[in-house]
């Protein structure tokens, strides 16, 4: 895959929390350039959307540990569509998926996918689940009608695996994420399943690709 086929499968990403506006502006040039997505934190979306107005902007929702109330992630997601985000990266409550809490955690996401009209990946965090938990929080995708399951937020211990990709893209299209920093990673998340790759390097997975 050339590098013009590749970038617009990645979302450049820059969330970490000390990310500053001038962090923002420089993942926003970079994604410009190169003509990638960018994944950006939700209080820069107003002015991203004015900054780089030929971005696919996506943002983040109940981010990084998913434990916010439902009528929060709801109204954060609103708020985010609102202020210019084209797409949304939402947190499942781990905790209430472990606890067997299937039919709230797909009730919250529905909640926010009826009331966001874009689309909504759902971050599942991938090192902190079983295998049958995993399939459980990509079913709840699922059904509340989500556009994307993703592997991981990259602030737990482990991102994307090929093992957890080829899982979830029985379900729905994956977004590998967490730890995807070469050409040849990308790649090989790629053949494994998945249709987009979220990553803090996305210039350097770009360079290495053929042009």
């Amino acid at each position: 895959m050339d590098r013009s086929e590749l970038a617009p499968l990645i979302d450049h990403t820059v969330l970490g929390p000390e990310t500053t506006p001038a962090d923002v502006r420089r993942v926003l040039d970079e994604a410009s350039e190169y003509r990638m997505n960018a994944c950006i934190p939700p209080y820069a979306v107003a002015e991203a959307s004015e900054y780089a107005p030929d971005v696919t902007l996506a943002t983040v929702v109940g981010f990084p540990h998913g434990q916010n109330g439902h009528d929060v992630k709801r109204r954060e997601g609103v708020l985010a569509w609102k202020a210019g985000a084209d797409e949304l990266d939402v947190v499942i409550n781990v905790g209430r998926l472990k606890a067997g809490e299937v039919d709230v955690v797909r009730a919250e996401l529905s909640e926010l996918v009826a009331a966001a009209p874009i689309p909504v990946k759902v971050i599942i965090e991938t090192a902190l689940l079983s295998d049958e938990e995993k399939r459980r929080a990509c079913e709840a995708a699922v059904a509340a009608d989500a556009a994307m399951v993703k592997t991981s937020t990259g602030f737990a211990d482990g991102g994307a695996t090929i093992e957890d990709v080829s899982l979830m893209s029985e379900y729905l299209p994956v977004k590998a994420s967490g730890g995807v920093g070469s050409y040849d990673e990308a790649i090989a998340m790629l053949d494994a399943g998945a249709e987009r790759i979220g990553a803090s390097s996305g210039v350097e997975i770009l360079d290495g690709a053929p042009e």
